[in-house]
């Protein structure tokens, strides 16, 4: 290969670099204006201290939310959410599942248990309350304690 076409290989090659950085330069340039454009601002260092600021006040803003979520949370706790309920016929002079256990509580297993006991004259009614799933004020029957189980494990 002569000098003179040697000479004319390195041309071209610069001329790609040349090309090839214009094209990258360009690139960055154009991007950067885009960036001043959309912040209105006159550099990007100022852009740079607001896109800084929304973050510290987003950041904020998420723990916020995320105590109030936790506050949702816990008093959500305290609605009713499981609810279970047993028909059976307690006594032999009467014909159907008449009667029946209803146990109502909330996310703590926290609640009530209302029984309704149905003979041929009367119906009579009862309340007892529940902690975790265990009655405390009286002792719960065996029904009682399979409706207020099934509350558990269906909700």
């Amino acid at each position: 290969m002569s000098n003179f076409e040697f000479i004319w290989v390195i041309i071209g090659a610069i001329l790609i670099w040349l090309l090839i950085v214009s094209f990258l330069v360009y690139r960055y340039i154009a991007h950067y204006n885009r960036l001043i454009a959309i912040g209105g601002k006159e550099n990007l260092q100022t852009i740079l201290e607001t896109i800084l600021t929304k973050q510290k006040e987003t950041d904020e803003e998420n723990s916020d939310l995320r105590n109030h979520l936790n506050l949702i949370q816990e008093k959500s706790l305290l609605h009713i959410q499981k609810v279970g309920i047993l028909r059976f016929n307690p006594f032999e002079d009467t014909g159907g599942d008449q009667s029946f256990v209803l146990a109502i509580l909330n996310g703590k297993n926290s609640g009530i248990v209302l029984t309704s006991l149905h003979s041929r004259g009367t119906t009579r009614w009862y309340a007892k309350n529940v902690k975790e799933g265990k009655g405390i004020d009286h002792d719960l029957s065996k029904d009682e304690e399979k409706a207020i189980h099934d509350a558990l494990i269906i909700n």
